[in-house]
């Protein structure tokens, strides 16, 4: 694409497309001409009146609505850094990244208010600007904003759950963000007639890529979808405005493949991506609509975050994660780094122009994370002698509740903190619906009782809703091998069993 900077990028799109509808947000039509004049305002305001300067970090902290946006593109256009925020957290959480990336402006909405009240009590000076605000229509005279930084500045911040409890941020440049655009363009075939439809929360950093950048940088539309909470409706507005391209979750495919008779899809593909999906739910769905690929991959917020896809025109491979995308490299690799030949396990290793800078402010990290210039992904697999991959398996203990990465470590120091409590240990369950859900084992001290009640009162105190446990197995003491770790793997075959 040759530009040097996503804001520029997305300016020379809209120039080219000014009329063109960016946005299809239920009954309403957002122009490309719309949103490059709102970005330019956000660009000039963050400077003007709140004082951000080039490489500040800024927080977005907003719910799905077309605002997200130029909210977005006006940060990068400010030469800020966007921190898309995730808006199931809880004010303690989001305080705890405002203090982690130095964010000194929030990007909000007033919906929100009561939280964004609780964050600025714990991070006082944190100045606040209101999606609303931003004016339907520009006045005239609000000039072009003009951002300075290149391929190798920061652009993104993404807060993945870290294993010792504490999300850390993963730095994205300009350069990694339009080298993943670029490739998955390549791969996914996009063109300017296409319309992306965008049902999963936008600051996750699959819809982040693929479902805003992407279209917005090829020209094409956005489908929004107005109405997430009921399916019927979600439905009605993919088919109303011919949506082609679906980015989604594994359940809502399930869904899908249920549809009544005559229901046909306008789309062309679909793509899974955000948590692995199931063979049945792929044999449900190419069942139910043989013409439109469904097709999986696989990618993380360190690499921008697409690093593989099953190629559109196929072969497809049930269980398989497919080939890397243009530009990027994946390989096998034993713990001290060494190749693994096909079909033998090992951790699965990313190279290219999409993989991360580091992350903020953990040098420690980075260093663990990014060895001799592959990105160590932390999640197992092997790759087949036709050269597709697959995933076994995680790493790390990590659960994938709809999609969004969490770390048993994190609930388990909260709980904790519950009386009584000697030890806990949480497992994911595997959930249609969910992709997976926490479930705690614990015991408890000699003597001590336990009210589920007030736990899950505590809980939900400290915890995003879906980062909590959806059952408590009391044992009389949890299994642990000889160097006294507690056996995870003997907790998850126990639920297996008990599920069977």
């Amino acid at each position: 694409m040759g530009h040097s900077n996503l804001y520029r990028a997305f300016a020379h799109s809209a120039v080219l497309h000014a009329d063109k509808a960016a946005v299809f947000w239920a009954e309403s039509e957002v122009s490309y001409r719309h949103f490059h004049a709102q970005s330019g305002w956000v660009a000039h305001e963050l400077p003007g009146r709140l004082g951000v300067r080039p490489g500040d970090r800024v927080g977005l902290w907003v719910r799905n609505r077309p605002e997200f946006i130029p909210a977005l593109l006006g940060i990068l256009g400010a030469d800020a850094v966007a921190v898309p925020i995730n808006c199931f957290l809880k004010p303690a959480e989001v305080a705890y990244m405002v203090s982690d990336a130095g964010i000194g402006v929030l990007v909000t909405e007033r919906g929100m208010d009561e939280a964004v009240q609780a964050v600025v009590a714990a991070c006082p000076g944190l100045r606040i600007l209101h999606v609303e605000d931003i004016p339907a229509v520009v006045p005239d005279g609000v000039a072009e904003a003009d951002p300075k930084r290149g391929w190798g500045d920061l652009a993104v911040l993404i807060y993945t759950s870290g294993t010792t409890g504490h999300p850390k941020g993963a730095m994205l440049t300009h350069g990694n963000l339009l080298h993943n655009v670029e490739s998955c363009r390549q791969v996914l075939a996009v063109v300017d007639f296409d319309r992306f439809v965008l049902m999963l929360p936008m600051f996750h950093s699959f819809m982040l890529t693929v479902c805003i950048l992407l279209p917005l940088l090829v020209g094409g539309s956005i489908v929004l979808i107005h109405s997430l909470n009921a399916p019927k409706h979600a439905l009605q507005e993919m088919l109303h405005r011919r949506g082609t391209v679906l980015p989604a979750m594994a359940a809502l495919f399930r869904t899908l493949a249920h549809l009544p008779p005559g229901m046909d899809l306008p789309l062309r593909l679909c793509i899974s991506g955000a948590g692995p999906l199931p063979a049945e739910i792929l044999r449900a769905f190419n069942q139910r609509h043989p013409n439109v690929p469904l097709i999986e991959g696989y990618g993380l917020s360190e690499a921008s975050p697409v690093v593989s896809v099953n190629p559109i025109a196929g072969p497809w491979v049930d269980g398989s994660i497919g080939l890397p995308i243009p530009g990027v490299e994946v390989a096998i690799q034993s713990d001290d780094g060494h190749p693994l030949p096909d079909g033998v396990d090992g951790e699965i290793c990313v190279r290219g122009g999409n993989v991360m800078a580091g992350y903020w402010n953990a040098p420690g990290k980075t260093a663990e994370t990014l060895v001799n210039g592959w990105l160590r992904t932390g999640d197992i697999g092997h790759r087949r002698p036709d050269g597709y991959f697959v995933v076994t398996d995680r790493k790390k203990d990590m659960l994938k509740p709809n999609g969004i990465n969490v770390y048993p470590r994190e609930i388990e120091e909260v709980i904790y903190r519950i009386p009584g409590v000697r030890e806990v240990a949480v497992v994911g369950e595997p959930c249609e619906r969910r992709g997976e859900r926490p479930v705690a084992f614990l015991s408890l001290d000699e003597g001590a009782s336990w009210d589920e009640r007030a736990a899950h009162d505590f809980l939900r105190a400290q915890l995003a809703d879906f980062k909590l446990p959806r059952r408590f197995i009391l044992l009389p003491a949890l299994p642990r091998n000889a160097t006294g770790k507690i056996l995870k793997t003997v907790l998850r075959q126990q639920l297996a069993s008990a599920s069977e």
